[in-house]
């Protein structure tokens, strides 16, 4: 039951993130944007893969030529089907990456208004825009290697004969809602000095509630349209993550707090 209401706090956040993203409307409608132009170019790339998934899986097994009718083609159909779910789980890792790398001036500022909502950020740690630019590409490449490695986890889950689909999609949400969670507090955690090791580090003290964070973000990915309405919401939800698991106040009147503690105190009564 603990780990149960952990994983529903931690989808509760995106709900968070959802209600301080739309405080500001026009910047929310401006991070619509580059999901929608993302989103077009990978679901015609799923679409295409979709069609030729059959033809792909036969040059792919060519030792199934000589078997007995119908192994070959319950074969054939059986890898098409897991190829196409192990782009869709890869689809929609890289999605998230490619849509914030994209959209980065927007989430940005879209992010950081609903941190000033909330107190701010502390000492906050300033990159050179070189430093900025190397952090991001060592970033990215290492969460593209988790995404494709997940990929293809969940192609050869896909090929275990009655269950295989339903352990790939399973397991790629598993591992997916993990990737995620690490993606979208990436920002946050930068203006922080955290590294990506550190940042896992911290999503590793409360792994029920990131995995349920990253979980509801993956789900709603997942709906059509989903991710042009999701993925706003979802970067001020790995903001809030971050500061959850930092101990830096989260509530509506975090900002007053934060005020208070900075004022100088008040001068003795005479």
């Amino acid at each position: 039951m603990r780990r149960i209401r952990s994983l529903l706090h931690g989808m509760s956040i995106l709900a968070a993130g959802l209600r301080l993203s739309w405080r500001n409307p026009r910047l929310a409608i401006l991070g619509m944007v580059p999901p929608i132009v993302v989103g077009v170019a990978f679901v015609v790339g799923l679409v295409v893969l979709g069609l030729n998934a059959l033809s792909l899986a036969t040059a792919l097994t060519p030792f199934a030529d000589g078997w007995a009718d119908p192994w070959p083609d319950v074969t054939r159909v059986v890898l098409a089907i897991a190829i196409v779910a192990g782009a869709g789980v890869l689809g929609v890792l890289l999605f998230a990456a490619v849509t914030l790398l994209v959209g980065a001036p927007f989430y940005e500022r879209i992010w950081r208004r609903a941190e000033d909502e909330l107190g701010g950020i502390r000492d906050e740690v300033e990159l050179s825009i070189g430093q900025s630019i190397a952090k991001g590409i060592d970033d990215g490449l290492r969460l593209a290697g988790v995404a494709i490695l997940t990929g293809l986890v969940v192609v050869l889950l896909g090929l275990i004969p009655g269950v295989g689909t339903i352990l790939g999609w399973v397991g790629g949400a598993l591992v997916g809602s993990r990737a995620l969670a690490v993606e979208l507090s990436g920002m946050p955690a930068d203006a922080r000095g955290l590294s990506l090791d550190e940042r896992r580090r911290l999503l590793d003290a409360a792994p029920d509630v990131a995995r349920g964070f990253g979980l509801a973000v993956y789900l709603l990915f997942l709906v059509p349209g989903g991710a042009v309405l999701c993925t706003p919401a979802a970067t001020v939800g790995g903001m809030l993550l971050v500061r959850e698991l930092r101990g830096e106040p989260t509530g509506p009147l975090a900002r007053d707090r934060a005020v208070a503690d900075e004022a100088p105190p008040p001068p003795p009564l005479a």
